[in-house]
């Protein structure tokens, strides 16, 4: 395929969104500038924010949403995917936010992750007659953060409103080596749990008078460290726990601590819950004298093979002659919150770049993926 880049939609849109500075939680500017190309779709765009009576520093609070909709009758498709992007860091060849065209390539944060996708699909409703049926975009501004006031908020908004989609294909960078390569039906859910294990402080000469919670940690950890969770299911690879930090931060080589800590992550597929992993390692815990927080990120879900993936399969192969592969595989999205009401399933440009320095996205990439989307809304709307 052979495109003119200067009259490209997608590539206008995504160098409109990069120009927006927008690192986690997202407000203001960036928000503007996707309403200013929605309204002449004939979107009514409805813009609140989340969390901003939230004193939890953690909770990533305030954060700006937006919903979007157009026609209320027919079925009902959404798109969903965040503004957001994570801090550029240093070293970057040009500046960050301001996007560059070289080579083939445009060149700025949340060129791949996820701007260029949300440029790619307001560039292919511009195809798509409003009678067609009701579309719906359901974008945050706190996905790269603590997603506590973002899709969850958005989510709460819908049903207040009574506009829950049939369907919906959310824009995360899916593809791998070639744009069309693999889509993602599921994900793993993912828990965060810290230990504490208290001792009495004391002279290492006298350790009678006092209690080391280093043995006990000890112990905890290699007993957590031997479970096999599962072997992976027909979708999933297999659950896994990963021991992430240790912390006793004694710098006296005479002292016997009085407190020993230690972070576990653990993603897991759809054979265990979080609540169920929580219980297990908090029983380990308990029997050797700790004590456990834990923080459920999300939950696994799976979206069956079905008319959202295979007809979004379909296309992807009569656009770029792939057979995509479906999987589960990854991280976490904002998917797992998404798939509670609705079929979800995720697809999007390649992610070799996306939390790089100088990440980009291949300008005909951008056109190929227009052409996808335009395709399976058009073709999921008028079945």
């Amino acid at each position: 395929m052979t495109y003119n880049m200067t009259e490209s939609l997608a590539l206008t849109y995504a160098q409109r969104l990069i120009a927006c500075e927008s690192v986690t939680p997202a407000r203001g500017e960036v928000f503007d500038a996707m309403e200013a190309m929605l309204i002449p779709l004939g979107f009514s765009v409805e813009r609140f924010i989340a969390g901003a009576d939230d004193s939890d520093p953690a909770h990533g609070g305030p954060v700006e949403n937006l919903f979007a909709i157009r026609g209320n009758s027919g079925r009902h498709f959404a798109f969903a995917g965040h503004l957001d992007v994570v801090p550029p860091g240093n070293g970057w060849s040009g500046h960050p936010f301001e996007p560059r065209v070289e080579g083939g390539l445009l060149y700025g944060r949340g060129a791949v992750d996820m701007k260029g996708s949300i440029a790619a699909l307001i560039a292919a409703l511009h195809d798509i007659p409003e009678e067609s049926g009701t579309i719906s975009l359901i974008i945050t501004g706190d996905e790269e953060g603590p997603a506590i006031h973002g899709s969850r908020a958005l989510i709460t908004h819908m049903q207040a409103r009574g506009t829950i989609p049939d369907l919906c294909l959310v824009g995360e960078p899916t593809s791998v080596n070639r744009l069309g390569d693999m889509m993602k039906v599921g994900r793993r859910g993912s828990v965060n749990m810290w230990i504490s294990v208290d001792g009495t402080q004391g002279h290492v000469a006298y350790p009678h008078l006092a209690a080391n919670p280093i043995p006990a940690l000890v112990r905890i950890l290699a007993e957590i460290d031997a479970i096999t969770l599962d072997e992976g299911t027909e979708f999933f690879q297999p659950s896994n726990i990963e021991i992430t930090d240790l912390h006793v931060g004694n710098h006296a080589t005479n002292v016997i601590p009085a407190k020993a800590e230690a972070r576990l992550s653990i993603r897991f597929n759809d054979l265990h819950s979080g609540e169920n992993l929580v219980a297990m390692i908090g029983e380990i815990v308990a029997r050797h004298g700790g004590t456990l927080r834990d923080m459920i990120s999300g939950e696994a879900f799976l979206t069956p093979p079905g008319e959202l993936s295979q007809t979004l399969g379909e296309v992807i192969s009569e656009v770029t002659g792939l057979t995509t592969e479906r999987s589960t595989t990854g991280g976490t999205s904002d998917a797992r919150f998404l798939s509670k009401i609705c079929p979800v399933v995720e697809f999007g440009l390649c992610n070799a770049t996306m939390h790089k320095l100088d990440e980009a996205v291949a300008i005909a990439d951008l056109e190929v993926l227009t052409e996808i989307y335009r395709t399976v809304i058009q073709r999921l709307l008028s079945a």
